[in-house]
């Protein structure tokens, strides 16, 4: 096991105005699980590529433990990866695919047998080890392309969005399983997905990129509640943050009918008349003043009710999503007010540059 380093990595694909990964620094410790998440060509599986020698490094380097892996072949880096197609090899048992690269290593053939048969009972696979893929489910696959990734007990194991051709349920459920199994290996693992969900449940922490460029790493509690930029509050968390840009007013914002306080330190940073306000819809409540809102569509969830309306946001018209009480939700097409619930859990950013004020 070993850490992962990234080093100002820089990838430029040939015909690019920019490139794909933008100075990437970034540092994955031994035996961690970060997520490297964003919208579709962001440059998280191209990060991923490059760590596993698929991949040039235009500039910079890239350090698996103290080794300087950057111009390395793949084979001699000594990782694992798992693909999104599993990459199964279609005339070969489970057994022969997850044993295959040991075989090709020279491994003899009581070890090899040895290792597969306890990544199977690991995986719970035991009993599929002498079928072929195509008698296999979905995820009974991605498992078989774990366990193959498992064998070779790899210094770093890299996962591209494994879980995307699963239906929901079982995404769910082997999401729950993968981070299970990281946690009992302890092998260091970084993890690629668009999925906010997936990266919020199964990572130490997480990196957000956009354009190539990091935006914000850290724990995903810790990006919840402080979230770097504008992009990384609208990105993280389902339903989304509501972003409003309001007026500045004495004490705080204007917010519909009412002013919300806002603390002086980052209104005074702002130095602009407007300030984008970030909410989370379960910090709104419905309340006597506030935000006027028409509600278009009562989602109940079981516990969960959210409410989506629009409301006129500074001469705008925006869609808002608050989170209601399940047992008594307002009605389809009822006006109500909203109102941040706790002001403490506000988030303030600089409309123009999208930086975090408070």
């Amino acid at each position: 096991m070993s850490s992962v380093t990234f080093e100002k990595a820089t990838r430029v694909f040939t015909g690019q105005d920019r490139p794909a990964v933008n100075q990437l620094d970034l540092h994955v410790e031994d035996g961690e699980f970060l997520v490297l998440v964003g919208p579709s060509g962001c440059g998280k599986s191209t990060s991923l590529r490059m760590l596993a020698g698929l991949e040039e490094v235009d500039e910079g380097r890239l350090l698996i433990g103290e080794q300087d892996v950057t111009d390395l072949p793949p084979k001699a880096r000594d990782i694992a990866m798992v693909f999104q197609n599993y990459a199964l090899y279609p005339h070969m048992t489970v057994a022969e695919n997850m044993g295959f690269a040991l075989k090709i290593a020279g491994t003899n053939k009581s070890d090899i047998s040895k290792r597969v048969a306890e990544a199977a009972a690991m995986l719970d696979i035991t009993e599929y080890l002498e079928r072929k893929p195509k008698a296999l489910s979905g995820g009974q696959r991605q498992r078989v392309a774990m366990g193959r990734a498992i064998v070779r007990s790899p210094r770093v194991f890299l996962m591209d969005e494994p879980l995307s051709n699963l239906d929901a349920k079982l995404r769910v459920q082997t999401r729950t399983q993968i981070a299970q199994l990281q946690r009992r290996l302890g092998t260091t693992t970084v993890y690629v997905t668009h999925d906010q969900v997936e990266a919020m449940t199964m990572g130490d922490r997480v990196a957000v990129l956009k354009d190539g460029v990091l935006q914000q790493c850290a724990a995903p509690r810790e990006m919840y509640d402080r979230p770097a930029n504008l992009f990384v509050a609208g990105f993280l968390g389902s339903p989304s943050m509501n972003l409003m840009e309001l007026p500045v007013v004495d004490g705080g914002v204007r917010f519909g009918d009412s002013v919300v306080p806002v603390g002086r330190d980052a209104l005074a940073d702002a130095d602009a008349k407007t300030v984008t306000l970030g909410v989370r819809p379960e910090n709104l409540v419905v309340s006597s003043t506030g935000l006027q809102v028409e509600v278009d569509v009562v989602e109940e969830l079981g516990a969960d009710a959210y409410v989506y309306g629009r409301a006129d946001v500074d001469g705008t018209e925006q869609t808002i999503v608050a989170r209601a009480d399940w047992r008594k939700p307002p009605a389809k097409g009822e006006t109500i007010h909203l109102a941040p619930e706790d002001p403490s859990g506000l988030h303030v950013f600089a409309t123009e540059s999208g930086r975090r004020l408070s």
